[in-house]
């Protein structure tokens, strides 16, 4: 018991808790559905009143028709006709309920969908919004997990949950007040336990809501877990380490199948109690009505109504703490959900951003500094800038329209990170980035990135087909114009030879395609989109001769007309440049053309050697 309860206060350390009332936020969501609500509202009253009417009219036929003394002054043929005419009624009391109930369940069902649907939509067009530090420091199977699973654990909610607590409270309440009426003696004997009741379903409530928060935490682990691990297959299977994963896996699986049976546990146990509890309510309610019945103060009609009273009493009460459970994943999911949603990104629009008539592709950093992290490994702000881990000190250049410039250095000299900052991946702590003339930060993001077109050495294509991937679901990209960007950079070559052409099919990632032809489908949707900056991330790395040949060709073309930028550790394919910039440790150390660079007798001529040596 003691490794159960320990169980149950474990905290996951890797989930920031939500502070505000979750509950009262999702009901938020019902506003633009009022009148449904209003009007499943109204059936809940008319199903309690027809589950109240049943007992009634059952118990009242048996006194009228079968033992009153009433009865005794009919006819048999007069008592049968009443006990026909009961079960007419009676029939159509239960098939009113059907109609009404059913009428309810699917206007209900059709709201949560709808609910739940925009939700989604909701939750994943945020997380298009946040920036790259984000999904920096975020697993992606657990953006993955808030946009499936907790969204679809809150559907219940919606569907079933409010109305049923609705309908469940109302007929505890109508069915209170009713025993009172018909007999308060009887009324006590049945109200006996609820306060029995009531304490175990107060304990049943505080240790479900911790264990469905724990088995919620210990989803995401294990979907966060198979989506990195099923991603670099690759790897594991390269370095043989199948076993060792499939243990650490086992590791996680354990710890959900523990929190899933304390789950269980809880359940099993709260269930039967109740039920219980409930029997020897009814066992009550017979003994001491018997008794009453004997001493004439009610009729045995009167009995039987208390004796499905009861029933109908510790029904919704069970169904009530049972809800918590389903209330409790799903206000668990849904903090996890508005987590995401008031995650604030680090990179947004100012309020009076400006919009440009058009973006003729001046760059221009002026005295920049920019870090990704500080000692701590939190994010730099104006209070720890002292502790930022400095990826770019100083940075000053401009590019004017037109020009072609080139970015060299070590690995981890700041080159990409200036691809990064063009596009406002990230915002600088220092200094300013101008795009024609105007701080970035003072531009819509759209706008910029519409302007920018970048292909990088890792070219990531989506499940579909080659036209699908050059055109990204911009419906203004025709399929000719597909085909002309496919022509001019010499993607072409290969796609017409493919079977089915264009519409060849993308598995993920677009395993079966090589990484030069990637890389060409990557410069005909940057061509498709017609930037007016043109950005090279080590475009040509890991590419063959004969396809290195093909992309030359394809960056000649795309580099006509357009602001270029690129960056490369194969000297040979920027000496064309307008412009080299040597990188070091986050500074500019050098800048000028092939020739005034190898004049300088630097770090760049170092660099020409090394690579024909």
């Amino acid at each position: 018991m003691s490794e159960f309860v320990k169980g149950l206060k474990q905290n996951d350390g890797n989930d920031i808790r939500y502070q505000g009332n979750a509950f009262l936020r999702m009901l938020g969501y019902v506003k633009p559905y009022w009148k449904t609500v209003v009007i499943c509202c109204i059936l809940v009253a008319v199903l309690t009143a027809l589950e109240l009417y049943r007992p009634e009219l059952i118990g009242s036929a048996i006194d009228k028709y079968i033992t009153g003394e009433e009865a005794l002054k009919l006819t048999p043929d007069a008592r049968f006709e009443g006990i026909l005419i009961t079960a007419g009624l009676y029939i159509a009391v239960l098939a009113l309920s059907f109609l009404c109930n059913r009428a309810q369940i699917l206007m209900i069902q059709e709201m949560g969908q709808k609910i739940v649907y925009n939700l989604r939509m909701q939750v994943m067009a945020h997380v298009q919004s946040l920036s790259m530090r984000y999904f920096d420091t975020t697993p992606v199977g657990k953006i993955v997990t808030r946009i499936t699973n907790d969204t679809e654990s809150i559907n219940e909610l919606y569907s079933g949950i409010l109305v049923r607590l609705f309908r469940n409270v109302v007929k505890v309440i109508a069915l209170i007040a009713w025993m009172l009426v018909l007999s308060p003696v009887m009324a006590g004997y049945s109200l006996l336990l609820v306060p029995v009741v009531a304490v175990l379903t107060f304990i049943f409530r505080k240790l479900s809501r911790r264990c469905y928060q724990v088995v919620r935490t210990r989803i995401t682990a294990l979907n966060t877990f198979l989506s990195e691990h099923l991603s670099g297959m690759r790897i594991i299977q390269i370095f043989n380490r199948e076993d060792e994963k499939c243990a650490e896996f086992g590791e996680k699986n354990t710890q959900l199948y523990k929190a899933s049976f304390r789950e269980m546990m809880i359940f099993g146990i709260f269930r039967p109690l109740i039920y219980f509890t409930s029997i020897t309510a009814t066992a009550i309610i017979l003994g001491g009505g018997s008794a009453q019945v004997l001493l004439h103060a009610i009729s045995i009609g009167t009995l039987y109504k208390f004796s499905q009273y009861i029933g109908q009493l510790f029904q919704p009460i069970q169904e009530l703490a049972e809800m918590f459970t389903t209330l409790q994943s799903a206000i668990a999911s849904a903090e996890k959900i508005f987590t995401v949603l008031d995650t604030a990104s680090d990179v947004e629009d100012a309020p009076d951003a400006k919009t440009l008539p058009a973006i003729r592709g001046r760059i221009e950093f002026d005295h920049v500094w920019f870090a990704y992290e500080t000692v701590d490994g939190e994010t730099p702000t104006a209070e720890n800038m002292d502790k930022a881990h400095w990826v770019l000190r100083d940075v000053s250049f401009v590019i004017e329209p037109g020009q072609k410039v080139a970015f060299v250095g070590a690995t981890g000299a700041g080159k990409s990170s200036i691809l990064n900052l063009i596009g406002r991946y990230y915002d600088i702590q220092k200094g300013a980035i101008r795009i024609d003339g105007v701080d970035i930060r003072d531009l819509t993001r759209e706008q910029i990135r519409a302007a920018i077109g970048q292909v990088q050495q890792d070219v990531f294509l989506f499940t579909g087909d080659i036209a699908h991937n050059i055109r990204l679901r911009d419906d203004s990209i025709t399929d000719e114009a597909i085909r002309d960007a496919a022509v001019h950079t010499n993607a072409a070559r290969f796609i017409d030879r493919l079977p089915a052409g264009y519409a060849e099919p993308v598995t993920e990632r677009g395993a079966t395609f090589s990484s030069g032809q990637r890389q060409l489908i990557s410069f005909a949707r940057t061509l498709a989109c017609d930037p007016t900056i043109l950005i090279l991330d080590e475009a040509t790395a890991n590419i063959d001769t004969e396809t290195e040949q093909w992309i030359q060709e394809a960056i000649q073309r795309l580099m006509q007309g357009r602001t270029s930028i690129m960056v490369a550790h194969r000297l040979s394919t920027i000496q064309h440049c307008d412009r080299i910039i040597v990188m070091h440790h986050g500074k500019i150390r050098e800048s000028g053309t092939h020739q005034e660079l190898l004049d300088m007798d630097g770090i760049y001529k170092k660099l020409y050697q090394l690579q024909l040596a």
